[in-house]
């Protein structure tokens, strides 16, 4: 099912509510840091549950205490649209209770 792909000034409201989040080529992006490699994989580990029951998946790098996920949408043309910033909300609640 396609969603509506966000305009510029659509991205730049949903980012206001997500203001460590940016935005470039087309995808939205947060880099996390934790106090351990071992909490960087166990928040990677609890985040892929919510990313599988929106069936929406990001793209991960890691690098010991550092998780880097950028979203876009791939099914509407690597785009960003309300699949990505609600995502993007709901990874944030799991990162708050994890720092």
């Amino acid at each position: 099912m396609m969603s509506t792909i966000f305009t510029g000034e659509q991205i730049k409201g949903a980012l206001a509510d997500l203001p460590d989040w940016t935005f470039a080529e087309d995808k939205i992006r947060r880099e996390y840091r934790f106090k351990s490699f071992v909490e960087a994989i166990g928040f990677i580990a609890e985040m892929a549950f919510a990313c599988e029951k929106a069936n929406h998946h990001p793209e991960l790098f890691n690098v010991y205490n550092r998780v880097l996920i950028d979203l876009t949408t791939h099914d509407d043309g690597n785009k960003i649209t309300q699949k990505d910033v609600d995502l993007a909300q709901e990874i944030e609640k799991i990162a708050k209770n994890r720092m």
